[in-house]
């Protein structure tokens, strides 16, 4: 898989609410209710990441879970990213 262009990146990014382009990587913070709330996200966040192969890193305090993605093997973002962030926007609307 390719790594995006800068360019490329900020073009796509724009339509996925709240994610940011960082060095890398893109990366958002998503805010809950609860932990329980929190933790069910991650959970689906999981099956999603097992059913299209593209694990993303995470991180969480209680009600805050931080989500990172790149593409290790070609060293930044690429589709697979960018497709992965709008797979996590669907399971937050859902």
């Amino acid at each position: 898989m390719k790594k995006l262009s800068v360019k490329e990146i900020e073009d796509q990014i724009q339509h996925l609410a709240g994610w940011k382009h960082e060095g890398d990587h893109i990366e958002k913070q998503f805010v809950f209710k609860s932990h329980s709330a929190a933790f069910g996200f991650l959970a689906r966040i999981a099956l999603l990441a097992e059913k299209v192969d593209h694990h993303p890193e995470y991180s969480g305090v209680y009600n805050k879970v931080n989500i990172r993605l790149r593409t290790h093997d070609a060293g930044g973002v690429t589709q697979k990213d960018l497709d992965l962030a709008q797979g996590i926007e669907l399971i937050i609307s859902e």
